[in-house]
């Protein structure tokens, strides 16, 4: 059960060099996390800006946690942060500070974009290694702005995207692909969406690979309304549940 709530928690969060262009500052996204039927939990990102190594950065806060019914048996409370070069669109610094049941994790990555390595820290055992990584390296807090920021007519049905992102101790190539456009009913309205697939790895988490779907505004915001999950074990859906400060005006109907 920890690895489908860690799992979609990072796909909630998310999921080349670009500006990240499309975020105001004190952006807030919060979206309700549904396991079948049952009410899991949250889960909220928040984007500000700040000055990090000399240079402007979003720092993103996610924050993921199980609530009701969920919570009772499978107890979450997760942290991560990114803090995104903003020229770049590249992570600079990366958290993932995990409770999930008995499940713990504290790592802190520092990137050198620059030379295509980084530092890992695990901050429970006080360890630290060094790793050669590839160009454009995103964390999975990253990616999910990253894949924002992407100039919208480049980004249309039948178009792909690849891209590597470092999720704990190694990097992990997935591609995005845009399958169609629908209108989606949510707790706002209806709103015209691009249905994108990530393709991941099939038969440990995922029914296929193919097993999960994402809607995001088909707009200039490309803001995540919905995702959905078939597991090997039921389903995860995430809803957006409150948004503020985004860029553009959300045209729900």
């Amino acid at each position: 059960m920890k690895k489908y709530f860690s799992i979609i928690l990072s796909f909630a969060f998310m999921l080349m060099f670009s500006q990240v262009e499309n975020i105001k500052n004190g952006e807030k996204l919060t979206y309700r996390i549904h396991y079948g039927f049952l009410n899991a939990g949250t889960a909220t990102l928040t984007a500000n800006q700040i000055n990090y190594r000399n240079a402007p950065h979003y720092r993103v806060t996610g924050v993921g946690r199980s609530s009701g019914a969920v919570r009772a048996f499978f107890k979450v409370d997760d942290v991560y942060e990114s803090y995104i070069n903003i020229a770049t669109g590249l992570p600079s610094h990366y958290v993932r500070n995990v409770s999930e049941g008995g499940y713990r994790r504290h790592f802190e990555t520092e990137f050198n974009q620059d030379n295509q390595s980084l530092t890992l820290t695990n901050k429970l055992e006080k360890t630290s290694k060094h790793f050669k990584t590839v160009k454009g390296l995103q964390d999975m807090i990253s990616a999910f702005y990253y894949l924002r920021s992407i100039d919208s007519t480049n980004f249309k049905v039948g178009s792909a995207l690849k891209i590597n992102v470092w999720i704990d101790d190694e990097i992990y190539p997935f591609m995005l692909k845009v399958t169609g456009i629908e209108n989606r009913n949510t707790k706002f309205g209806k709103i015209s969406c691009l249905k994108i697939v990530p393709y991941v790895m099939s038969g440990r988490i995922f029914k296929s690979q193919e097993g999960v779907t994402m809607y995001v505004t088909n707009d200039a915001n490309l803001v995540p309304v919905e995702l959905k999950a078939e597991l090997l074990v039921g389903s995860l859906k995430a809803s957006l549940d409150s948004y503020h400060n985004v860029k553009y005006p959300m045209n729900f109907r």
